[in-house]
C-alpha cells in the first residue's frame, strides 16, 4: 500500500491510499471469507458457496465494499499513528472511493486535523485584573447565616401571622370554578414574606388567625409557565392550620463551640475571615485569568473545523446532565429540557458560540506553550507529590506506589497551565479594576422548607446552574487550558 497526505481546506489533511492488485484480490478474498455466511446460491449449502459464483451470481463488486472497509480499518490508523508528528487528526475522516477495479483501488480519507494557530498579541497588553476585598460586614453575614441555620420555629400564640413568620396552610385553587393540577396541598409551610407563591397570596395570608379560613383572590402573571394559567384570575380557599415565628440562638462563645467549632466568637471571625480572603483571591484569580485568556484569544487566528466544536458541545452537554443529576437530586436532561419546553437538538445548538470560544482559547493556549517552551520538570512533579504525600499523612516513596502515568501527567499538566499563567501576568499590563465585594452565594431554598412547590409558584428548575441558556456561562481559564492539555 502507498499513501500520500495532503494539507486541505479548513484544517483538514486528505490521505490518498493506493492499493495494488495484488493486495486488492487479497482484501477481496478476506471479505468474501467473513460475509459468505450470508448469501444463498442454488445447490450450495448456505455458507459454502465458491468467491466465483457467488460473485456470478451477485455481481463481481459484490464484496467490494467490506474489502474497501476492512483496508480503511486496516491501514488508516497506522497511518495516521506514523503521522502523528505533522498532524493531530481531530474527528473522523469523510471516505470516497478515487479508483476500483479489477486490478486495485485508491481510497480516500478527509480527515479533521488540529490546526495550527496564528498568535496575535500576547505579550505587552493591558488586562484588567480583578480584586476583591472581604470587609467586616462580610464576616458579620456569615455569622449571621450561622446563627439563621441553627434557629427554631416556636410556636405563636395571641397574634395574627406577620411577614417572616411560616404558615402552615391548607389550600385548594380554581379557576374559573375548576381546580387545576397542583393547585392543591395540605399542610404545607410557607414562609410568609418569601415570594414562593404568585404575587398576591402570601400578602393575603399575613393578618389571617390560626383556624381562619379565606378566599385567596390572585391573578397568574403572564408569563407563568403553564400556558392553561397564564395571566388567569384564580380562587385559594385557604386554611391557617398553624403558625410559627424563627427564633435565633443569641451569638457567644458556647454557641459557636457548638454551632462551628470555634473557640470563642473571635476565633470564628478570624477563621472565616480567612476563608472569605481565599475564597476571594481565588474568584479574583479565575476572573483575571478568564480575561488574559479572552484578551489573548481575540486576536489570533485559527480554522477550527467543525468536529472539534462538535465535540465540545458534546462535552458540555454531559457535564450540564452530570450537574442536573448532581443539584437536583437526580434529575435526567431529558426531563429537564421537556420542563424548558426545548428539546435536545436546539438546547445543545445553544453551546455552539461558547464551544467555539472555549476551543479556540485552548488552541492558543497550547500554542503559546509550545511556543515560550513552558514544561514541567521533573524536581517541580516531585515537589507536588512530596505536598500530596505530606497532605495523606505518607511518605513519598509510599504514596508514589499509588502514582500512575495518566495521575502524574495530570500533575505535569498543571504545573505548566500554572506556570503559563505566572508567565502571562508577568509579562503583560495587569491593570487592576475597582476593588469588589465577594459575591454573596444564594442561601440554598430547601434550608427554608420550600422544596415542595405548588403550582403557585414559578419553577425552580429555570435556575438550573443559574442561567436559562447554555451560553450565558463562560468556562474557567485553567479548567478549558487543562481540557485540551488533556487531550
Amino acid at each position: 500500500m502507498k499513501y500520500k497526505t495532503e494539507s486541505s481546506e479548513k484544517s483538514t489533511v486528505k490521505i490518498t491510499m493506493t492499493f495494488d492488485k495484488k493486495e486488492w484480490e487479497a482484501a477481496n478474498q478476506k471479505a468474501y471469507e467473513q460475509t459468505r455466511g450470508k448469501y444463498f446460491v442454488n445447490g450450495f449449502r448456505k455458507g459454502k458457496a465458491p468467491k466465483h459464483v457467488i460473485e456470478l451470481n451477485y455481481g463481481k463488486g459484490v464484496f467490494y465494499e467490506d474489502a474497501l472497509n476492512n483496508l480503511f480499518t486496516d491501514h488508516y490508523y497506522d497511518i495516521v499513528e506514523k503521522e502523528k508528528e505533522n498532524y493531530t487528526v481531530v474527528g473522523q475522516p469523510q471516505l470516497s472511493v478515487d479508483d476500483i477495479s479489477e486490478d486495485g483501488a485508491v481510497l480516500v480519507a478527509v480527515a479533521p486535523v488540529k490546526p495550527d494557530v496564528k498568535l496575535g498579541a500576547y505579550k505587552g497588553i493591558n488586562i484588567k485584573k480583578v480584586e476583591y476585598n472581604v470587609k467586616d460586614e462580610d464576616v458579620e453575614s456569615e455569622l449571621k447565616r450561622l446563627q439563621e441555620r441553627n434557629s427554631r420555629l416556636v410556636a405563636v400564640e395571641g397574634r395574627a401571622a406577620e411577614k417572616g413568620d411560616t404558615a402552615t396552610i391548607d389550600f385548594s385553587g380554581s379557576v374559573d370554578g375548576e381546580k387545576f393540577e397542583g393547585g392543591t396541598s395540605e399542610n404545607y409551610p410557607l414562609v410568609l414574606g418569601s415570594n414562593s407563591f404568585i404575587p398576591g397570596f402570601e400578602d393575603q395570608v399575613i393578618g389571617m388567625n390560626v383556624g381562619e379560613e379565606k378566599d385567596v383572590k390572585v391573578k397568574f402573571p403572564e408569563d407563568y409557565q403553564a400556558e392553561n394559567l397564564k395571566g388567569k384570575d384564580a380562587v385559594f380557599a385557604v386554611k391557617l392550620n398553624k403558625l410559627e415565628k424563627k427564633e435565633l440562638p443569641e451569638i457567644n462563645d458556647e454557641f459557636i463551640k457548638d454551632a462551628a467549632g470555634a473557640e470563642s466568637v473571635d476565633a470564628y471571625k478570624k477563621e472565616t475571615r480567612e476563608r472569605l480572603e481565599k475564597q476571594a483571591k481565588e474568584k479574583g484569580d479565575a476572573e483575571t485569568e478568564n480575561n488574559i485568556v479572552k484578551a489573548i484569544t481575540e486576536t489570533a487566528e485559527a480554522e477550527i473545523p467543525d468536529a472539534m466544536i462538535e465535540n465540545q458541545m458534546d462535552v458540555m452537554m454531559r457535564n450540564m446532565e452530570y450537574r442536573l443529576g448532581m443539584q437536583y437530586g437526580g434529575m435526567k436532561l431529558a426531563d429537564y429540557l421537556k420542563y424548558m419546553g426545548t428539546d435536545v437538538k436546539t438546547f445543545r445548538e445553544g453551546y455552539r458560540s461558547q464551544a467555539a470560544d472555549t476551543v479556540k482559547s485552548q488552541l492558543v493556549i497550547d500554542k503559546i506553550i509550545r511556543e515560550e517552551n513552558i514544561k514541567a520538570e521533573d524536581a517541580e512533579i516531585e515537589a507536588k507529590l512530596e505536598e500530596f504525600a505530606k497532605a495523606a499523612n505518607k511518605s513519598l516513596e509510599e504514596y508514589k506506589k499509588d502514582v500512575d502515568d495518566s495521575q502524574r501527567e495530570y500533575i505535569a499538566n498543571d504545573i505548566v497551565i500554572n506556570k503559563l499563567f505566572d508567565f502571562l501576568k508577568a509579562n503583560n499590563n495587569m491593570t487592576a479594576e475597582e476593588e469588589k465585594k465577594p459575591a454573596k452565594k444564594a442561601a440554598a431554598k430547601k434550608a427554608d422548607g420550600e422544596e415542595k412547590k405548588p403550582a403557585a409558584k414559578k419553577p425552580a428548575a429555570k435556575k438550573a446552574d443559574g442561567e436559562e441558556k447554555p451560553a450565558a456561562k463562560k468556562p474557567a481559564a485553567k479548567k478549558a487550558a487543562k481540557s485540551e492539555k488533556a487531550e
